[in-house]
């Protein structure tokens, strides 16, 4: 039975999702779905991105929690239109949520919305919220097992950042290991090293994205 239910809340979040991809792409927007652990730097990530970028694409922000809005704070003060969604103890965003609130951004003035997911490596792989382009961050200090625990993660993806890479002389982080396990549930997807802290391999990255984005509303 229980079964049976979630198979029914995955099919309604699929058919909306389906629905906010086709608001964004009348508006040629490419969403972005930010994904990873507490502490992993997706804002600081989103931040530094939002430097490479703004010059090429017009940008909003979609920040994602459970309670508070420090993060969104951090984002709007420089100057990007930006949205707090509260889940009220939801492990992740859905779809509808994402419907309800695309209306408070300036939709005709936007190329590119990051959404900054729940902090959590299961349940955000599970439900789609109508992004073009999926990214999973992977810190350092985290360890080296996730892809093997928490595989859907890093199946479903686009790219796998791996973040604060300037500490992995500091942190027992063997590289080879989430490489070859990377390279096993998802091989065609790209693997970016970066610090958004010393801004090593942001401009890698900024590059993919820009291209994803640009053949995401074409």
């Amino acid at each position: 039975m229980e079964i049976k239910v979630l198979h029914q809340i995955m099919d309604w979040n699929e058919d909306v999702s389906e629905e906010v991809k086709a608001t964004l792409a009348s508006h040629k927007i490419c969403m972005i779905n930010v994904m990873g652990s507490p502490g992993a730097g997706k804002t600081s990530m989103i931040t530094s991105l939002i430097g490479k970028l703004k010059d090429r694409f017009r940008i909003g922000v979609i920040e994602g929690d459970i309670a508070g809005q420090v993060d969104a704070d951090r984002i709007a003060e420089l100057g990007i239109p930006t949205v707090q969604l509260n889940t009220d103890g939801a492990c992740h965003i859905e779809a509808m949520s994402i419907q309800h609130i695309l209306p408070c951004l300036p939709l005709e003035d936007l190329d590119l919305i990051f959404v900054e997911n729940i902090g959590n490596l299961v349940c955000p792989a599970e439900f789609r919220i109508g992004e073009s382009l999926r990214i999973t961050l992977l810190s350092i200090p985290e360890g080296d097992d996730k892809v093997e625990k928490y595989p859907l993660m890093f199946t479903d993806t686009d790219c796998l950042v791996l973040n604060k890479y300037d500490m992995l002389p500091y942190f027992d982080f063997d590289e080879e290991r989430v490489c070859a396990n990377y390279q096993t549930v998802n091989p065609e997807a790209p693997l970016f090293r970066i610090s958004s802290r010393t801004g090593n391999g942001l401009d890698e990255l900024a590059g993919f994205i820009a291209q994803k984005a640009g053949s995401a509303v074409s």
